[in-house]
């Protein structure tokens, strides 16, 4: 590949990238409401986007075979007990992967 090919696919990456971000604030200025559709998804969202990590997670568990997913199924109590007591996804979601981690890596092999 060329440096101007290199160039060019930077400057289209970088110019995406932009759109993505700055469109919206173009879109939905101050002076009009924000459409209902819209301010539904935004509330909808972060949980859909949560249940298709979890269903992502478990796709290959084997509850038949091994540890029968129990690095899995303590590390998901262990974020729910998290969420249900701080309410901070980032939190949860962060406290869930460290105990997986630690299962996997240093209890369970």
């Amino acid at each position: 590949m060329t440096h101007f090919q290199q160039i060019v696919i930077i400057a289209a990456c970088a110019l995406a990238t932009m759109i993505t971000r700055f469109l919206p604030f173009f879109i939905f200025s101050e002076k009009r409401p924000t459409p209902r559709f819209i301010m539904y998804l935004g509330k909808a969202l972060p949980s859909a986007v949560f249940g298709m990590l979890v269903v992502y997670c478990l796709k290959n568990v084997d509850v038949f075979h091994g540890m029968h997913g129990l690095a899995e199924f303590v590390s998901i109590a262990v974020t729910v007990l998290l969420h249900l007591w701080r309410r901070q996804m980032l939190l949860s979601i962060a406290g869930g992967t460290v105990c997986y981690m630690i299962l996997v890596q240093f209890v369970i092999t």
